[in-house]
């Protein structure tokens, strides 16, 4: 273990530790071949995979290694020292500090939109929008459809990360002028796709910054399937890994282990298909979500009724909200493209028969009503609610809201208008 210790610290590994069997024998060889080396780096030995983080302090030859400040359990002599650190319990909702605050404070306020939607939607029917980003770089038809959306009552607008693999504006940019100019929670969807770990840790610490803490981790579509065929696809995430990483930065740990001085307060969502052929398997991978902190679940959108009923018998027992998607068809020739060509979606026959023929005002009125007939479905067995919208019509998502908010007789959110952070 001496020599590898040596061979992987000379390569530029940062952490050198031992799996199960590893012996305080072992540890100690590996310290005394770094320090001998004069290398400065992390152990991992006994308790590795426990959560717990074992730090090694620069370690050079002839320099006793000293324990800080209130750390009795360090040895304060020898070649090399292991300091094991429980990682701190979150804090309280309430007690979080707010992002966006200074280092200098260390503290953050409530969050401006009061409880996340994980709490709302265990009291009352709530609702999420999604919303196209453009594909250009005109955003005011945009936050029209925000703006509309927010009158309408919904609880969070939510924009998909280059959904089909198709290159639209970022969405931490658009949550950001949401969340300023329009007064409405953002929630952004993170692709595996276009980021790797230094990329993904990097975008999540700018949502951080920005205030923006609800996050939906997706797998994303390959890039082969979008406008930019060519452009590489990076997956160095599962999207059940990136779930736990985002847990971890919740925890104030960076993706390299390192602390962050402050944790991150992301409440994250699952994304689940369940128009499979076998729903009971795909419920099986969804716990594995749920086992890697997901906070919530937004669903494909659904079509038919009786399969609304099955998904809510299958996940009655998850302990996390679930929130069923549902997008109003714009026209027949819509339903037969998302019938036939796009992964995760599929209708009832009654349903493309209905739609058939039906193009422009004739097509959306047809899809709301449509919508209408689901929502009665789904809010029967959902206090959760995703509605999608197509081609920007958000006037039918607005609709669709309103029609849950009176059907609820919820109140909606507060129309106050945003305050400055």
């Amino acid at each position: 273990m001496r020599k590898n210790a040596r061979r992987f610290a000379e390569r530029g590994v940062r952490l050198i530790g031992g799996c199960c069997g590893t012996t305080p024998a072992h540890i100690r060889a590996i310290a005394g071949a770094l320090a001998a080396g004069g290398a400065t780096g992390v152990l991992e030995g006994e308790g590795a995979g426990t959560g717990r983080t074992a730090e090694r302090a620069d370690i050079g030859a002839g320099q006793p290694a000293q324990p800080p400040p209130g750390d009795s359990a360090a040895p304060s002599s020898g070649a090399g020292r292991i300091v094991v650190r429980e990682p701190e319990r979150p804090a309280p909702a309430a007690d979080r500090p707010e992002s966006g605050a200074g280092p200098a404070s260390g503290v953050r306020g409530p969050d401006r939109f009061g409880p996340s939607i994980v709490e709302l939607v265990k009291e009352r029917h709530t609702v999420i929008v999604e919303l196209d980003p453009p594909r250009d770089l005109d955003t005011s038809r945009f936050m029209r459809g925000a703006e509309a959306l927010k009158a309408a009552g919904a609880d969070a607008l939510t924009m998909a990360d280059n959904s089909l693999a198709v290159t639209r504006m970022s969405n931490m940019a658009l949550g950001s002028l949401v969340r300023e100019k329009v007064g409405i929670r953002p929630l952004v969807h993170i692709a595996c796709r276009d980021r790797n770990l230094i990329g993904t840790q990097s975008h999540l610490m700018g949502l951080d910054a920005l205030g923006i803490d609800h996050v939906l981790a997706v797998t994303g579509d390959p890039a082969k399937f979008g406008d930019l065929p060519g452009s590489s696809s990076v997956y160095d995430l599962t999207s059940f890994e990136i779930i736990r990483m985002i847990k971890q930065l919740n925890e104030g740990i960076a993706f390299s282990g390192k602390p962050l001085k402050q944790k991150a307060r992301f409440v994250v969502g699952a994304a689940f298909n369940p128009n499979v052929r076998h729903l009971e398997k795909a419920v099986e991978r969804l716990w594995r979500k749920v086992e890697a902190g997901a906070d919530y679940v937004m669903t494909q959108p659904v079509y038919d009724a009786e399969r609304m009923a099955k998904i809510r018998e299958l996940t009655r027992d998850l302990p996390i909200p679930v929130f069923i998607g549902i997008m109003p068809l714009a026209s027949g020739r819509n339903a037969e493209y998302l019938h036939n060509e796009v992964p995760g979606i599929l209708l009832s026959d009654e349903v493309r028969e209905r739609m058939k023929g039906l193009e422009k005002e004739e097509g959306r009125r047809m899809g709301v009503q449509i919508a209408k007939e689901l929502l009665d479905a789904a809010m029967s067995l959902f206090n959760g609610i995703y509605l999608i919208t197509p081609f920007m019509f958000h006037e039918m998502s607005a609709e669709l809201t309103a029609y849950v908010r009176q059907k609820s007789a919820a109140p909606a959110p507060s129309r106050r208008p945003p305050s400055p952070r």
